[in-house]
Protein backbone atom coordinates (compact mmCIF):
# COMPACT_ATOMS: atom_id res chain seq x y z
CA UNK A 1 0.00 0.00 0.00
CA UNK A 2 1.12 3.45 -0.81
CA UNK A 3 1.39 6.07 1.81
CA UNK A 4 -1.14 8.84 1.50
CA UNK A 5 -0.20 12.29 2.66
CA UNK A 6 -2.76 15.10 2.63
CA UNK A 7 -0.18 17.83 2.38
CA UNK A 8 1.44 16.52 -0.84
CA UNK A 9 -1.64 15.65 -2.85
CA UNK A 10 -3.36 18.33 -4.98
CA UNK A 11 -6.50 19.69 -3.42
CA UNK A 12 -9.89 19.88 -5.12
CA UNK A 13 -11.96 23.03 -4.69
CA UNK A 14 -15.44 22.86 -3.19
CA UNK A 15 -17.18 24.64 -6.00
CA UNK A 16 -18.80 27.17 -3.67
CA UNK A 17 -17.65 30.77 -3.80
CA UNK A 18 -19.06 33.83 -2.05
CA UNK A 19 -19.29 37.13 -3.82
CA UNK A 20 -16.98 39.94 -2.85
CA UNK A 21 -18.21 41.97 0.18
CA UNK A 22 -21.05 39.48 0.90
CA UNK A 23 -20.30 39.18 4.59
CA UNK A 24 -19.73 42.92 5.09
CA UNK A 25 -23.48 43.74 5.37
CA UNK A 26 -24.71 40.19 5.98
CA UNK A 27 -25.89 40.94 9.52
CA UNK A 28 -28.05 43.89 8.41
CA UNK A 29 -29.67 41.88 5.61
CA UNK A 30 -30.36 38.97 7.91
CA UNK A 31 -31.96 41.20 10.56
CA UNK A 32 -34.28 42.72 7.96
CA UNK A 33 -35.58 39.29 6.98
CA UNK A 34 -36.26 38.17 10.56
CA UNK A 35 -39.69 38.97 12.06
CA UNK A 36 -39.71 41.62 14.71
CA UNK A 37 -40.40 40.01 18.06
CA UNK A 38 -42.16 42.25 20.48
CA UNK A 39 -41.64 41.39 24.11
CA UNK A 40 -44.62 39.69 25.70
CA UNK A 41 -46.22 41.99 28.24
CA UNK A 42 -47.71 40.23 31.22
CA UNK A 43 -50.01 42.48 33.24
CA UNK A 44 -49.46 42.41 36.96
CA UNK A 45 -53.13 41.90 37.78
CA UNK A 46 -53.92 39.20 35.20
CA UNK A 47 -53.89 36.38 37.73
CA UNK A 48 -55.81 38.43 40.25
CA UNK A 49 -58.49 39.16 37.65
CA UNK A 50 -58.81 35.44 36.85
CA UNK A 51 -59.15 34.54 40.51
CA UNK A 52 -61.58 37.37 41.08
CA UNK A 53 -63.78 36.32 38.16
CA UNK A 54 -63.82 32.70 39.34
CA UNK A 55 -64.71 33.82 42.88
CA UNK A 56 -67.57 35.95 41.54
CA UNK A 57 -68.82 33.01 39.47
CA UNK A 58 -68.80 30.73 42.52
CA UNK A 59 -70.60 33.37 44.59
CA UNK A 60 -73.29 33.85 41.96
CA UNK A 61 -73.74 30.09 41.67
CA UNK A 62 -73.97 29.73 45.45
CA UNK A 63 -76.64 32.42 45.61
CA UNK A 64 -78.64 31.07 42.67
CA UNK A 65 -78.87 27.44 43.83
CA UNK A 66 -81.30 28.14 46.72
CA UNK A 67 -83.34 30.47 44.54
CA UNK A 68 -83.59 27.80 41.84
CA UNK A 69 -84.71 25.13 44.30
CA UNK A 70 -87.30 27.45 45.87
CA UNK A 71 -88.87 28.19 42.52
CA UNK A 72 -88.85 24.59 41.34
CA UNK A 73 -90.14 23.09 44.60
CA UNK A 74 -93.02 25.56 44.91
CA UNK A 75 -95.89 23.79 43.22
CA UNK A 76 -98.44 26.56 43.73
CA UNK A 77 -100.55 24.78 46.35
CA UNK A 78 -101.32 26.51 49.62
CA UNK A 79 -101.22 24.46 52.78
CA UNK A 80 -104.27 24.30 55.00
CA UNK A 81 -102.75 26.17 57.96
CA UNK A 82 -101.81 29.17 55.83
CA UNK A 83 -105.27 29.25 54.30
CA UNK A 84 -106.97 29.08 57.72
CA UNK A 85 -104.78 31.85 59.12
CA UNK A 86 -105.47 34.05 56.11
CA UNK A 87 -109.21 33.56 56.32
CA UNK A 88 -109.32 33.95 60.11
CA UNK A 89 -107.50 37.30 60.14
CA UNK A 90 -109.27 38.90 57.18
CA UNK A 91 -111.88 41.23 58.65
CA UNK A 92 -113.73 41.80 55.39
CA UNK A 93 -114.63 38.12 54.87
CA UNK A 94 -117.58 36.84 56.88
CA UNK A 95 -118.73 33.30 57.48
CA UNK A 96 -121.64 33.88 55.14
CA UNK A 97 -119.26 34.77 52.32
CA UNK A 98 -117.42 31.52 52.90
CA UNK A 99 -120.66 29.53 52.97
CA UNK A 100 -121.72 31.01 49.64
CA UNK A 101 -118.43 29.94 48.06
CA UNK A 102 -118.79 26.29 49.10
CA UNK A 103 -120.25 23.87 46.59
CA UNK A 104 -122.02 20.58 47.31
CA UNK A 105 -118.83 18.50 47.09
CA UNK A 106 -117.12 20.69 49.68
CA UNK A 107 -120.10 20.39 52.02
CA UNK A 108 -120.18 16.60 51.67
CA UNK A 109 -116.46 16.35 52.43
CA UNK A 110 -116.98 18.55 55.50
CA UNK A 111 -119.82 16.30 56.67
CA UNK A 112 -117.60 13.25 56.33
CA UNK A 113 -114.73 14.93 58.18
CA UNK A 114 -116.92 16.27 61.00
CA UNK A 115 -118.98 13.18 61.73
CA UNK A 116 -119.78 13.93 65.39
CA UNK A 117 -122.07 11.95 67.59
CA UNK A 118 -124.77 13.56 69.71
CA UNK A 119 -122.97 12.63 72.93
CA UNK A 120 -119.82 14.44 71.75
CA UNK A 121 -121.81 17.57 70.92
CA UNK A 122 -123.52 17.50 74.34
CA UNK A 123 -120.17 17.13 76.10
CA UNK A 124 -118.73 20.10 74.22
CA UNK A 125 -121.76 22.28 75.00
CA UNK A 126 -121.78 21.40 78.70
CA UNK A 127 -118.07 22.00 79.21
CA UNK A 128 -117.99 25.24 77.21
CA UNK A 129 -119.24 28.35 79.00
CA UNK A 130 -119.96 30.22 75.77
CA UNK A 131 -122.51 27.82 74.31
CA UNK A 132 -124.98 30.68 73.96
CA UNK A 133 -122.72 32.15 71.28
CA UNK A 134 -123.04 28.94 69.27
CA UNK A 135 -126.81 29.03 69.51
CA UNK A 136 -127.06 32.68 68.46
CA UNK A 137 -124.65 32.23 65.54
CA UNK A 138 -126.81 29.55 63.93
CA UNK A 139 -129.97 31.64 64.02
Amino acid sequence: MNDFNLDKEPKIGTGFKTPEGYFDDFQLKMMQHLPVQEPKVIPLFARRRTWMMSAVAVLVLALMVPVYFNYTSNNGEIDAVSMENYLAYQSNISQYDLINLLDSEDIQSLDMDLALEDKTIEDILTTNNNFENYIYENE
